[in-house]
């Protein structure tokens, strides 16, 4: 049993946490109410690249969840802005359509890019266009990762997610991507500073045993896993992290946070 006090803020991953698809986590609407109802501050960050930041408000808002835009870190938009701390590079976006609208204002190349921004792209993924970017970085162009996660749920199953493609430029060409979303702790760090709190009173609710949980402690937070999404008992047991908590679903969390510490079991 593991005593963690002074709480006083969340950090929410949204899909596998709060709904999966197109589909909200049975109570998962209820129980950000009720912690919204209990005063702690709360952000939710995501490494979704499908969606710019305005469809996934509205996506999240549909769904019959009460967050508003200024409340959602996102890694594109993490990368919106460390691309800004660069000058005005010049790009070539491999990110899905609607996400490049928050991109608009770098320039923009195939052939003369100086940063290559990988996100979800599906199946647009070619062999052509593979050794394309290889050829890129070969020639010196750097590698921005919007994130490198392994897998991901979707409504029908586990997908393989950006991280093997990232991993495979990553192998051939001899460079290392700069990570933009989770797990790194800049953007960790992003979210506790939008908050104003330190890593130590905030906890990170997530699906993902590495870049939720993982990621999280890393950067001195606690790490909450939900046994939804994503989560597959095999995979958590063999990745030798440790929860703080693990829960069934965000649903049981109301129940376990205290205004001033939560207890939890991993």
């Amino acid at each position: 049993m593991t005593l963690i006090q002074n709480i006083r803020g969340l950090l929410f991953d949204l899909d596998g946490v709060l709904y999966v698809g197109s589909a909200p986590i049975p109570g998962a609407i209820e129980a950000i109410a009720r912690i919204r109802a209990m005063g702690l501050p709360c952000r939710f960050v995501t490494n979704t690249s499908t969606l710019s930041l305005a469809t996934l408000q509205q996506k999240i808002e549909k769904l019959g969840f009460n967050i508003p835009a200024n409340e959602i870190v996102s890694a594109p938009q993490a990368a919106v802005l460390y691309l800004r701390s660069l000058g005005n590079p010049v790009c070539r976006l491999l990110l899905a359509e609607d996400v490049k609208r928050d991109f608009s204002e770098f320039r923009q190349s195939d052939n003369d890019a100086e940063y290559i921004i990988v996100g979800d792209i599906g199946s647009t993924w070619t062999y052509a266009l593979m050794n394309q970017v290889f050829s890129r970085l070969q020639a010196g162009a750097q590698l921005i990762a919007i994130h490198k996660n392994r897998f991901w749920q979707t409504e029908q199953g586990l997908q393989m997610d950006i991280g093997g493609f990232v991993h495979g430029l990553e192998y051939a060409s001899g460079t290392t991507a700069t990570l933009i979303g989770k797990p790194a702790e800049t953007f960790y760090r992003m979210a506790l500073q939008d908050m104003g709190l330190p890593a130590g009173q905030v906890a990170m609710i997530g699906d993902d045993i590495d870049v939720d949980v993982g990621g999280a402690q890393q950067a001195g937070l606690a790490g909450i896993l939900v046994k939804t999404g994503k989560y597959r008992e095999s995979y958590a047991a063999a990745s030798g992290i440790k929860p703080d908590l693990v829960l069934d679903s965000v649903a049981e969390l109301p129940d376990q946070l205290n205004i001033n510490s939560w207890s939890g079991a991993g």
